[in-house]
């Protein structure tokens, strides 16, 4: 049985506290991150907010925030279903301001420009990159891939080789972000004495 977006609606009107998504028809009920990885995604945000928000170049949201995403064909180039069978909510997200005019208060039926994905304790990378490059397909232009446990940062663009970063490089986004630079080891929590 594939379920819709509306039944994950109503999963989530009985079940306010659970985070879900829908994967190709299934519901997906995500566990809470790590402390770190958490904190990790939230100075990322921190830091592309406030590149953003004086700019007006768009909105940049968090881990709760869910996309109604296209439908992909199979093959054949058939998409049987009408209905979308995917919502999904990156860790961070920019959509440009040209393309979502006004917020909604409600999913929002795009793809965002940027997805970034922060690796949890217990996530795989596989499915991590897998999410990715399926916001890629679809219309994103960037994907980023941060792994605290390696302290890398994976930035990836369609049909391009993925390159990685470490401490001591700097991240940009020149298509989305021109002029914004993030040094990586600013993206990690730091020791307090």
């Amino acid at each position: 049985m594939s379920l819709t977006i509306a039944d994950l609606e109503q999963l989530q009107a009985q079940h306010p506290d659970w985070q879900m998504e829908l994967v190709d028809g299934s519901i997906v009920v995500m566990g809470p991150s790590d402390y770190e990885s958490e904190e990790i995604g939230t100075r990322f945000s921190t830091f592309l907010n406030n590149w953003v928000m004086p700019r007006r170049l768009g909105r940049v949201t968090g881990s709760s925030a869910g996309f109604i995403l296209p439908n992909t064909s199979d093959e054949s180039g058939n998409n049987g279903d009408k209905e979308p069978r995917n919502l999904r909510a990156p860790d961070v997200s920019f959509v440009r301001a040209d393309r979502l005019k006004k917020t909604k208060r409600d999913f929002v039926e795009l793809v965002p420009d940027l997805t970034v994905e922060v690796k949890s304790k217990t996530d795989r990378i596989k499915p991590l990159v897998e999410k990715i490059e399926l916001f890629l397909k679809l219309g994103s232009v960037v994907g980023i891939l941060i792994d605290p446990d390696k302290r890398e940062v994976a930035v990836y663009r369609l049909d391009q080789n993925t390159v990685t970063l470490k401490d001591g490089d700097t991240l940009t986004v020149p298509e989305l972000l021109p002029g914004w630079e993030l040094a990586i080891s600013e993206l990690w929590p730091p020791v307090f004495d």
